[in-house]
């Protein structure tokens, strides 16, 4: 188990004290205190290394089996004897542009905290070390755990969303600059950023409807007195939310907008192959006329005959790629 274990102590009155080594006397000794807590933290668990945990703190076996196989979209259960929620924590590589998410479990009950990481983007550790020096705030007990992870997890998605504008600004830039670029390459980025959208989207938007019921009455394991802090959260998550949802449609806007710019670009190029056809083919079309050796043709005679021919020609020419300037062909 020590190699799972993150951190674990009992918080009395407050304050961090180092209790038992064995989880269910230290569990015994907070529940016998009354105004504590025991709170365990644990990364990438196995079975076998979790059923230790499982047992001393009477865990649901459906809310472990979603603890230890992860890939959970964000959830409230209610069990009896514990609460279980489910978080997606979520980093942004602004060198790479990829949105990355990880998964963190919290199982609260009476006098204890248990919290399973999985992946990177974790914010407990600062989370832990902040409650730590705000001893009014862990005297809320198991809750005041609770609240913390949920509003560390959410600021950080607005921290990201605003990292992703600002990269989109970037791109938006790009695609309605003069042409001249990789069109190709413009293209394959905004739809690599859809995805990374589409990857922040599945973290922020499934945790609505638990922040909500958070934030309401009848939660068993959050007093009426905490609800106001669940609908700051809440509050929080709906400009997390509304962002993703305004990145998305810029998004689709901006693609369309290229790919209409690619159309017309493409029209453009179109014309202009047209009208340099035309202004060969009137060349062309002479020359073949008189390259076909017919016996009666008197002006093949003449001395005028070969300038008068190659004058007409270039006259043609002129008057066409006159013609097709003044309507913007070329």
């Amino acid at each position: 188990m020590p190699c799972v274990i993150v951190d674990c102590a009992i918080y009395r009155d407050g304050r961090r004290t180092e209790g038992p080594a064995d989880f269910s006397d230290a569990l015994d000794e907070a529940r016998a205190a009354g105004d504590s807590f025991l709170w365990v933290g644990l990364h990438e668990p196995t079975e076998k290394e979790f059923d230790l945990i499982t047992s001393e703190f009477n865990l649901h076996p459906l809310a472990v089996e979603d603890a230890l196989k992860a890939h959970q979209r964000p959830k409230l259960e209610i069990y009896n004897g514990s609460l279980f929620l489910v978080l997606k924590p979520v980093t942004y590589d602004d060198d790479a542009d990829t949105v990355t998410t990880g998964e963190l479990m919290l199982f609260v009950g009476d006098s204890f905290v248990v919290t399973v990481r999985h992946g990177e983007g974790s914010p407990l550790a600062q989370v832990r070390q902040r409650l730590e020096q705000e001893r009014e705030v862990l005297r809320h007990g198991p809750t005041s755990v609770l609240y913390a992870v949920c509003d560390a997890v959410v600021d950080h998605y607005i921290e990201v969303a605003g990292e992703l504008q600002a990269d989109l600004e970037e791109l938006e830039a790009e695609v309605f600059a003069p042409l001249g670029g990789d069109t190709r390459n413009t293209a394959s980025r905004i739809y690599s950023f859809k995805r990374q959208v589409l990857e922040f989207r599945r973290a922020s938007a499934p945790l609505a409807d638990p922040m909500a019921r958070l934030a309401g009455a009848g939660v068993p394991f959050v007093p009426e007195r905490s609800q106001p802090f669940f609908r700051d959260v809440n509050d929080h998550l709906m400009r997390a939310n509304e962002s993703v949802e305004g990145l998305d449609r810029l998004l689709s806007d901006i693609l369309s907008a290229h790919l209409a710019q690619m159309g017309v670009q493409q029209n453009d190029d179109m014309r202009k192959i047209s009208a340099w056809a035309a202004m060969a083919a009137v060349p062309t079309m002479i020359a073949g006329v008189y390259g076909m050796n017919f016996d009666h043709m008197p002006e093949l005679r003449q001395p005028w005959g070969y300038p008068v021919v190659v004058v007409l020609m270039a006259v043609l020419v002129f008057w066409l790629h006159r013609m097709f300037k003044q309507r913007g062909w070329l």
